[in-house]
């Protein structure tokens, strides 16, 4: 029932900009904890971009630092990314921390992924 649809990837140029958006929907959250943004580049392992708490706290790796921008808005969790560059280059999943009851532990939840080409 949980769903979380990423959208906004595709062909960029190197230096151009593309905001990615995920969408959560399909049930009800008693609280999330994280909302991230990991990414896979071709033939390597997932790895996080960017993460923001329930609180607005935010983190990013290293390699997004001053490019890339995480927020939140109610359902929707963004990522903007500036300056991109051709290792930028991967399937970017949203992914959110979160309980769906008042007793049970949090689960993870992810979405399907978009892919994101930086290219000239």
């Amino acid at each position: 029932q949980v769903q979380l649809v990423e959208s906004g990837g595709g062909l960029v140029q190197p230096g151009g900009s593309l905001r990615l958006s995920c969408t959560i929907s399909g049930s009800v959250f008693i609280d999330i904890y994280a909302f991230d943004w990991y990414r896979q580049p071709p033939g390597k392992q997932r790895e996080l971009v960017a993460g923001i708490t329930g609180g607005g706290s935010t983190n990013y790796a290293d390699s997004v630092k001053g490019r890339f921008i995480i927020s939140r808005q109610n359902a929707k969790v963004y990522l903007q990314m500036n300056n991109l560059k051709p290792e930028d280059t991967a399937v970017y999943y949203c992914h959110i921390l979160a309980k769906t009851t008042d007793y049970g532990p949090p689960g993870d939840y992810w979405g399907q992924g978009t892919q994101v080409t930086v290219s000239s």
